[in-house]
Formats: structure tokens, sequence, C-alpha cells
């Protein structure tokens, strides 16, 4: 009974140390229409890290890349708007992407 006491109590404080952890990165962008023929897109991570660095893509609606680039030291990327349908992808790496389709970036 006390074996198992003690594995209960360890998988438990594992569990409350390990599901922060998991949620701790997520990566966060929103894109605006500046009005003046740029786009203005905005990065970083739930915990509150920068995304300076972070690179960043603009592809057509065919997957062909168009733009690239990375966030500046504010987390910031603008970028002339493409013609058309284009997709704006902010990629910190695996499990860390985030796709802005230009239908759901306003002004």
């Amino acid at each position: 009974m006390r074996k198992t006491l003690t594995i209960l109590m360890a998988v438990l404080a594992l569990t409350i140390f390990l599901i922060p952890c998991a949620f701790a990165h997520t990566p966060l962008c929103s894109c605006s229409d500046e009005g003046d023929g740029t786009i203005l897109c905005e990065g970083g991570f739930s915990d509150g890290s920068s995304a300076a660095g972070v690179e960043m893509r603009v592809l057509d609606s065919t997957g062909k890349v168009l733009i690239k680039g990375k966030m500046n030291e504010d987390s910031e990327f603008t970028f002339k708007k493409p013609e058309g349908e284009y997709t704006f992808i902010f990629d910190a790496g695996p499990g860390h992407e985030v796709k802005v389709p230009s239908s759901e970036i306003t002004e």
C-alpha cells in the first residue's frame, strides 16, 4: 500500500510540473492590413517570450514562397501586400507554426 501511494504521489507531482510546460510556449501571431499597401504581422509566445528572429514566409495560393524574412527585435514583420490570395506563416519550428490566410487579415 505504501509503495502504491508513493508511486501515485510521484505521478501526481510529475503531472503538476509537466502540464504547464506543455502549454508554456504556444506561438501567437496576428496580422493587419495597414491600409498603405503593407501588412504588419506581430508575433510572440504565450509565455511572454519574444519572437525576434523567428522565420516568416508569405506563400501564394499554389504554395510558392513570395517573401521570406524574420521578425524584428520588436517581434514584428512588415511586408508589401501581394496580389491575390496568400498565406502568412510564422515558423518557429516543429509544432510552433501559425498560418494566417489573407482572408483573415483585416484593417
